[in-house]
């Protein structure tokens, strides 16, 4: 997980909850329903001291992160088509900071929808639960004062969102703790330091935690953040009942400090696993996807191939025991985390059905494996500029730089065209190696921090996206789409042929998968959108929720019939990852 400062703004005053009644009638023109006024600041709904009310009464969920836990993020819903997108509007939005003001800036979050709920988390690891058509608020949890301040000891408060299973929600803290609460109240059930369980994993040590945890089968599964402060990583597995450990022991990424490649190092070598796994249920196999070793441009003392690191990896989800190992870059020297989460396709490769497992990573290459064996379907195909030659002390330009070819934000899989879309970031930057590994070290900042030592932006460069459309059938290109800004929050599809996306100057956008046109584009009052969408239906109407981020985080739900009054463009916000020394 990359590591930014994240300054705490004023927060805003007044909310723009908007609200509009939504039919539940099976008549043809049931859509066709008239957004009500948005409150004025004194009409804000507070959060109430009872659980509110949930509106609907049959309900198709976002249940998890990737919607399935495959990660293809594609829905079966398809009343939202090509022909009628025009017709979407915004139905309820809640100004986050106006409902709490110790919600932080930058928001990263990616709904979870349960049964007529929405689950929006925040920087800053509070969590509100809305009611899905409404936007009434039902809970709303935060933590202590107490710990809240000890986040600021992370340099990073942004947290992905949350599991839901057993009638909890679930939720990682930047200070190292797996919360669990009562779905239904939004009470707290219990709160548990990893150290308890994963001896060292704390702040003053590194280790934070920014991902959403995954539920399958009375287990919830995390990862660690804090690769480049230089810290061990691991996945683990916990008992969503009374969150003790499920495995015997983590599946660590990297060995012990002092041992096999690390034996002539200081530093705990990185590895770690800040995105979400993926599960088969079928098989019960689960794949992650796993970060750059440290330091992170120095290699001189971490020779070889430094497994783990910038592989995706196949292990049993009931023990943790390892199955496959497949590594993208051998001894990276430029941050090229397999960063994203991996997704799991039954697709048609090279003409024949074959389950795969398939991730983009941040070296700009797209790889494929089989789901069984790990053997290679599709081997680091290009969607973005490559060139990486290694650093030096007086600094080399590299592509992709350290925020993309993907970084974190999930692809998308389209059964009738057989297309993964990735988002993609061409930005280069400048690298400039430590000497030694005293100078690869950052001893004022938390852990190891062992960045090896400075990046900067690339002279003459601007940034910008690219949506590229892998055929999974030949392994090629079918398209690939510019964007204004680079693609930080990924895409959510949909039966209809559609792909939902966000950009960072609060646009939000449905792509028309098969033609890579895009057909409608809305601005939100919101900036900066960060994640990819969630889409349910309530009582067969179909909703879509995003959240945005910058210095306004917001949660917004769409559908037919809302207000399509358009919003002022946003400023484009996006964090360098690292810090200069």
């Amino acid at each position: 997980m990359k590591k930014t400062r994240i300054k705490i703004g004023i927060a805003i005053l007044s909310t723009s909850l908007a609200l509009s009644a939504c039919s539940t009638s099976t008549d043809k023109n049931a859509n066709k329903t008239e957004p009500a006024p948005t409150p004025s600041p004194s009409e804000s709904t507070p959060t109430p001291a009872e659980p509110g009310k949930v509106t609907g009464t049959t309900f198709k969920n976002f249940g998890t992160y990737g919607f399935d836990l495959k990660n293809t993020r594609h829905v079966p819903y398809k009343e939202v088509t090509a022909e009628n997108v025009k017709d979407l509007g915004m139905i309820w939005s809640a100004d986050l900071k106006a409902l709490d003001k110790d919600v932080k800036n930058g928001n990263q979050c990616y709904p979870v929808v349960v049964d007529g709920v929405v689950y929006i988390t925040t920087a800053g690891n509070q969590v509100f639960a809305f009611d899905a058509v409404t936007g009434g608020p039902i809970w709303h949890w935060k933590p202590s004062a107490e710990q809240a301040a000890n986040f600021s000891k992370a340099g990073i408060i942004a947290n992905r969102g949350v599991a839901v299973g057993e009638g909890k929600v679930f939720m990682l803290t930047v200070d190292n703790q797996i919360v669990s609460l009562d779905q239904k109240t939004g009470k707290l059930v219990k709160m548990v330091p990893i150290s308890d369980s994963v001896k060292g994993v704390t702040l003053e040590n590194g280790y934070y935690e920014t991902t959403a945890p995954v539920y399958f089968k009375g287990n919830i599964y995390i990862g660690s953040s804090g690769g480049d402060n230089g810290i061990r990583g691991f996945v683990n597995a916990y008992k969503a009942s009374d969150l003790t450990p499920a495995w015997d022991t983590p599946f660590w990424t990297v060995p012990p400090k002092g041992q096999d490649w690390l034996a002539n190092s200081k530093f705990q070598g990185g590895g770690a696993v800040w995105n979400p796994p993926a599960i088969d249920e079928e098989t019960g196999i689960m794949y992650f996807a796993v970060g750059n070793p440290a330091p992170d441009f120095y290699g001189e003392s971490r020779p070889g191939d430094n497994p783990y690191t910038d592989s995706v990896v196949a292990v049993n989800a009931t023990t943790g025991k390892l199955i496959w190992a497949k590594q993208e870059i051998s001894h990276d020297l430029w941050d090229y985390d397999a960063a994203a989460s991996p997704m799991i396709l039954n697709a048609t490769v090279k003409g024949k059905k074959q389950k795969i497992v398939v991730q983009g990573g941040k070296s700009g290459q797209w790889f494929a494996w089989d789901a069984k064996t790990g053997k290679v379907v599709w081997d680091g195909i290009p969607f973005a500029k490559i060139d990486h030659p290694k650093p030096t002390p007086e600094g080399v330009t590299v592509y992709p730089g350290v925020l993309g070819g993907e970084n974190y934000a999930p692809e998308t899989y389209d059964p009738k065209t057989n297309y993964v879309l990735i988002p993609g970031i061409e930005q280069g930057a400048l690298l400039k190696s430590a000497k030694n590994q005293d100078e690869a070290s950052t001893p004022d900042a938390p852990g190891a921090a062992a960045f090896g030592t400075t990046t900067l932006a690339a002279k003459n460069d601007v940034a910008f996206g690219t949506i590229t459309a892998m055929d999974v059938n030949t392994g090629k290109k079918a398209y690939q789409v510019k964007t204004k800004d680079p693609m930080r929050g990924g895409f959510t599809s949909t039966e209809a042929g559609l792909a939902f996306y966000g950009e960072l100057d609060g646009k939000i956008n449905a792509l028309d998968i098969k033609s890579g046109k895009v057909i409608w584009t809305f601005q939100t009052t919101g900036n900066s959108v960060q994640a990819a969408p969630a889409i349910f239906t309530v009582d067969d109407k179909q909703y879509i929720s995003f959240t945005t981020g910058g210095v306004a985080p917001k949660a917004f739900v769409f559908g037919l019939g809302g207000d399509k009054t358009q919003g002022k463009a946003g400023t484009a916000e996006d964090t360098n990852a690292h810090q200069t020394k």
